[in-house]
């Protein structure tokens, strides 16, 4: 991948903490994900990758530091604020609505953004009828987009896993972040799924949001990733390019193991 450049980030973390009950789960964690980049946080199973993902969100309230989004600092800011400000995210365990058809799971990630009443919704006022089929014709297109279009009025239960991760990336997008929080994506699919959310994200990086991604996939994580952040016992050890990463004793030795250095080599 290419080196950073000099655009302003829009994303800030600094020096991010939080402990539970006197544990420090989470220390002086800071760094920042530029337009268009795709940063990646790595470690071990409880390095602390999630709760760092649920202080950035707003889920946990974080007991130092600071979350910087496009220059405005929203620490502690509710889910809903911060996605009306440009920030979404998705899950490790799916949010997805299952017994609700797929096209609408998509149009339910419209419905923060629409600004209508709740008299014009119960009497189907023609404004309300307006916003319906806007939202849905751009929950269309995202379905469209994820490879899902075909499977718009099907139960989303009856989607194979990969799917339903595609679909939620779908429901993020709907919310037209500047960033995307994605927390395991590939997790639980196969070698085919795994590659079509690769192209997914590589894609929407591409359109300039900037993308931060939790993965245990290394290959993936390898190939997608412009800059990687590395946490152990939540604390960085490390972070830069997926080479320099792959290749540093203290991360091999807490977390990639040897295969992370042939993932790397076999990459380039």
């Amino acid at each position: 991948m290419s080196a950073r450049n000099d655009s302003a980030p829009l994303l800030r973390i600094e020096g991010l903490g939080i402990d539970f009950g006197g544990l420090r789960a989470v220390n002086d964690v800071g760094f920042s994900v530029l337009p268009g980049e795709i940063v990646s946080v790595i470690g071990p199973n409880g390095a602390g990758k999630t709760t760092l993902f649920n202080m950035i969100s707003g889920i946990y309230l974080p007991g130092r530091g600071r979350v910087v989004l496009a220059d405005e600092d929203v620490t502690g800011m509710a889910p809903h604020l911060l996605a009306r400000r440009g920030l979404s995210r998705t899950f490790q365990n799916l949010q997805i609505f299952q017994t609700m058809t797929v096209l609408d799971n998509a149009v339910a990630g419209h419905h923060l953004h629409e600004r209508g009443n709740v008299l014009a919704d119960l009497f189907c006022l023609p404004g309300s009828r307006r916003r319906s089929r806007a939202s849905e014709a751009s929950a269309r297109a995202l379905l469209d987009r994820v490879g899902l279009g075909r499977a718009a009025h099907h139960e989303a239960g009856s989607l194979s896993y990969g799917a339903l991760k595609r679909l939620e990336i779908a429901r993020a997008l709907a919310l037209n972040p500047r960033v995307l929080l994605l927390d395991e994506p590939a997790a639980g699919c196969n070698a085919v799924e795994t590659e079509e959310i690769d192209r997914l994200i590589a894609e929407v990086a591409a359109e300039g949001v900037a993308i931060l991604l939790v993965e245990h996939d290394m290959k993936m994580v390898m190939r997608i990733s412009n800059h990687i952040v590395v946490l152990d016992h939540g604390e960085m050890i490390a972070e830069g390019d997926p080479g320099s990463v792959s290749r540093d004793p203290r991360v091999i030795e807490a977390y990639l193991g040897t295969q992370a250095t042939e993932a790397a080599d076999a990459e380039r």
